[in-house]
């Protein structure tokens, strides 16, 4: 299982080098941005698990940040822990108001950092979302990257593990093509949505011989949805 992807927004070097190194010390992998610009950028590429954000940036606020992206389906769900001098209990409310997660006042000992980093992970992590996942006798391994069903390995692509993984971990709801690449593949990847239903169809040949690619299913006019029920 990978370390989980921590994106550190703040425009203070010397912040962002001290939380530097105690994250990668307590085994978490670190993106950097110094703005709310190159933020967005970083999380359009690959979603973090969690957002450390701070109040005051350059240019747009860690505020209307924090907002835009909640109001976002792609980034809605990634937590934010808010980094700030601002410690009254009003601004408190207010980053909490916007969807933060947590809020850590400045200074801070890296210490409380990273136990409210673990903290905010574990509440808002799906716990299906690591481990096994089961549905009608398919298993998905997340830590050993394996598909079985009956004791029989599933081979497939990594792609494939991709959307399967996702869709184990969001069942019965469906998702336009559009939706699954920004999920799946992230949302600056340069990928047409005909690719969508390639991989869809490779899934589903993986699944053939168990029987599973019933699971799979194509809602006319919307997209797809994994689901037990025909």
């Amino acid at each position: 299982m990978s370390n989980p992807s921590i994106l550190l927004v703040e425009d203070e070097a010397a912040i962002r080098e001290m939380v530097r190194l105690a994250l990668e010390r307590a085994g978490f992998d670190l993106t950097e941005a110094g703005d709310a610009a190159s933020a967005e950028r970083t999380i359009a590429d690959q979603r973090p698990d969690l957002l450390l954000l701070d109040w005051m940036l350059p240019g747009e606020s860690g505020i209307e940040l924090a907002r835009r992206l909640k109001r976002d389906e792609y980034s809605q769900e990634i937590p934010i822990i808010m980094l700030t001098a601002r410690g009254d209990e009003e601004d408190r409310v207010r980053g909490l108001e916007v969807g933060a997660d947590d809020y850590v006042t400045k200074p801070f000992s890296p210490r409380e950092l990273i136990a409210r980093i673990r903290a905010v992970l574990r509440r808002s992590r799906n716990p299906a979302a690591d481990g096994v996942l089961v549905a009608e006798g398919l298993q998905l391994d997340s830590s050993s990257h394996r598909v079985t069903a009956a004791d029989e390995t599933i081979l497939m692509g990594p792609t494939e593990f991709r959307l399967l993984h996702f869709f184990m971990t969001h069942p019965e709801r469906v998702y336009s093509r559009s939706q699954l690449l920004d999920r799946v593949w992230g949302r600056s990847a340069f990928v047409e949505e005909r690719t969508v239903d390639v991989h869809i169809r490779r899934l589903r040949k993986a699944l053939t011989p168990s029987s599973h690619d019933r699971l799979i299913q194509t809602v006319r006019g919307a997209g797809y949805r994994f689901s037990i029920h025909d």
